[in-house]
C-alpha cells in the first residue's frame, strides 16, 4: 500500500535526480535519460528510480551502465539536497513501458488494418 508521504518523497526525488542527472553527472556513457518514476519502500529507506533512455539497445545499456555508476554520487546529492531522516539507497531500473506500449499500439494497428482489408466491401448496388 502507497502512503501519501511514500508518493511525496518519491516525486521530490524523482525531481531532484532528474535535476543531478541533467546538470551534475558528465559521463559519456549517459545518454539522454528521463527518470520516469520513484517507488519508495515503506520505511523510506529504498527507492527504486525508474528511467528511460532514447537511443537504440546499446545506448541504452550504456546508459544503465553509466546511471548506476553514478548511483552513489547521485545519493551523496540527494543528502545535500532533501531533508529526511535516512537518504534512501538508489536502485536504478530500465523502464520500457512507453516502448512496450508503443509496440502494442503498432500491433494493434497493424491488426485492424488487415482485419478491414479482409472485410468484404458493402454492396452499393440495393
Amino acid at each position: 500500500m502507497t502512503t501519501h508521504r511514500m508518493e511525496s518523497v518519491g516525486r521530490e526525488l524523482q525531481e531532484e535526480i532528474a535535476e543531478i542527472v541533467r546538470t551534475e553527472i558528465d559521463d559519456p556513457l549517459i545518454g539522454f535519460v528521463t527518470i520516469t518514476d520513484v517507488e519508495m519502500s515503506p520505511d523510506l529507506k529504498h527507492a527504486r528510480v525508474y528511467f528511460s533512455v532514447l537511443g537504440d539497445e546499446q545506448e541504452k545499456r550504456d546508459s544503465a551502465r553509466g546511471i548506476r555508476r553514478a548511483a552513489k554520487f547521485i545519493r551523496g546529492r540527494i543528502a545535500e539536497r532533501i531533508e529526511l531522516r535516512y537518504v534512501p539507497t538508489l536502485r536504478f531500473v530500465l523502464d520500457e513501458t512507453a516502448e512496450r506500449a508503443q509496440r502494442i499500439e503498432m500491433l494493434l494497428r497493424r491488426e485492424a488494418e488487415e482485419l478491414h482489408l479482409e472485410e468484404p466491401e458493402p454492396d452499393d448496388q440495393h
